[in-house]
């Protein structure tokens, strides 16, 4: 007997059909962020440095550094990838041919070669308006901004990138989530916490008044960041109320909120006011660091959660990190992988049995069981997931990596050396 069978057997004895759990594992997909490949620096003709404390450490050969490349590395990530998936773009990645087009001026065209390679990888898309690295972000504060034409500049680069979100969703039959987060805050103490936020709910009012259909709008809360240490307008309180009031979705973040406090119990508060949900899923270390995320039990409580709930349909699981400490593709597979793994953990889970002990009133048994869980041989359902989805099981993934960084990226950093992006 296979290792996959004597498996299937023992979770059978729980009452759970690994089968199901791999045909339901194979149509939730995963939004791959574009930023990790080429540490967030995206493809605007003029150069501009980080902000919105926003930081990328280390300098590892080979990031890319043109949209070819990067979509030549994304191509190289969904190949070892079980399932089909999804990337999530931030509009600074458009493609601008050589010319200066500033954020209000943004177009589809700029979008296009993204739509048609999506289109032909048969993946959808996601977006992002970006509102950093821009010297109209300088002063810390965009749709928020006390300057009139500085709020009015970052509305039409959000209107915008809603006509471009449209678009993709459209061409790709594939509803195309599109997040706004703003860095606008204070880092000491404000004596005005009211104004900013007011001028905030004003600008999304406008930014968002255009009926969409193949758009949906999401709005991401921040407890801190480089910079707004002390204050950030755009808080959690903030957006869970905006979304409530308007029906949009509401953007959790892994890192964003308190290095103690998990989005996983979250998920089934916020489920019931908004329509939908985004995650942003990332691993602070101290602070919103954005490490690659790993299996560990805060991602396994995520995961549980949406399957426990009933939450992945109206769930659109992302990722954000960014390291460009080790190789780049690697980083993606991991963090991927990881997040792939544990839903898989939580599908093999026998919910309806911890459910019902837990109605009855059993929480010695409840808890007995979730420990018991802990020893099921979860790793060989995940490798023969991985083979019948043609792609490489535990370490072999990692040779086509390291073969990938040898012949492509190598090559790279032989014509020009990669550059530590910094806030």
């Amino acid at each position: 007997m296979s290792p996959y069978q004597t498996a299937k057997q023992r979770y059978a004895d729980l009452g759970v059909d690994t089968e199901s759990a791999l045909a339901q594992l194979a149509t939730i997909p995963i939004s791959l962020h574009c930023w990790q490949g080429d540490d967030v620096g995206g493809f605007e003709t003029t150069s501009t440095e980080l902000s919105g404390g926003i930081a990328v450490t280390g300098n590892h050969p080979g990031k890319a550094r043109n949209p070819e490349e990067l979509r030549s590395d994304l191509d190289k990530v969904y190949s070892i990838l079980p399932g089909n998936h999804r990337l999530n773009l931030h509009s600074f990645y458009g493609e601008f041919g050589g010319k200066v087009v500033d954020r209000d001026e943004y177009e589809v065209c700029h979008f296009q070669n993204w739509i048609d390679w999506a289109k032909a990888n048969n993946h959808g898309l996601d977006f992002n308006p970006t509102f950093f690295a821009h010297p109209k972000a300088d002063s810390g504060f965009t749709l928020s901004s006390g300057d009139e034409g500085i709020r009015d500049f970052w509305i039409e680069h959000g209107k915008r990138c809603r006509e471009i979100g449209e678009a993709m969703g459209q061409a790709l039959n594939s509803h195309c989530a599109n997040n706004v987060w703003v860095p606008d805050g204070y880092k000491d103490l404000p004596a005005d916490r009211l104004s900013p936020r007011k001028r905030l709910e004003s600008a999304l009012d406008e930014l968002f008044s255009k009926p969409m259909e193949h758009n949906l709008d999401a709005v991401e809360c921040k407890l801190f960041g480089i910079g707004s240490e002390s204050y950030v307008v755009g808080s959690h309180e903030f957006y869970m109320g905006y979304a409530v009031k308007n029906q949009t979705l509401l953007c959790l973040d892994a890192g964003h909120f308190h290095p103690t406090e998990s989005i996983a119990d979250k998920l089934s508060s916020v489920s019931l006011h908004v329509p939908e949900i985004l995650l942003h899923v990332s691993r602070g270390v101290r602070w919103d660091s954005d490490h690659v995320i790993v299996l560990d039990d805060l991602l396994l409580d995520i995961a549980r959660e949406l399957v426990r709930g009933g939450l992945l349909d109206k769930t659109h699981i992302g990722l954000d990190f960014f390291d460009a400490s080790i190789n780049r593709v690697a980083a993606w597979t991991i963090g991927t992988r990881a997040m792939i793994k544990a839903l898989l953990i939580a599908l093999l889970e026998p919910t309806e049995t911890l459910q019902n002990l837990e109605n009855e009133g059993d929480y010695t048994g409840r808890l007995a069981l979730m420990e018991d869980l802990k020893m099921m041989p979860f790793g060989d359902v995940w490798e023969e997931y991985c083979e019948r989805q043609n792609v490489p099981g535990s370490h072999a993934w990692l040779n086509e990596v390291r073969d990938y960084e040898n012949t492509v990226l190598a090559q790279r950093e032989s014509s020009q050396p990669a550059k530590i992006a910094a806030a």
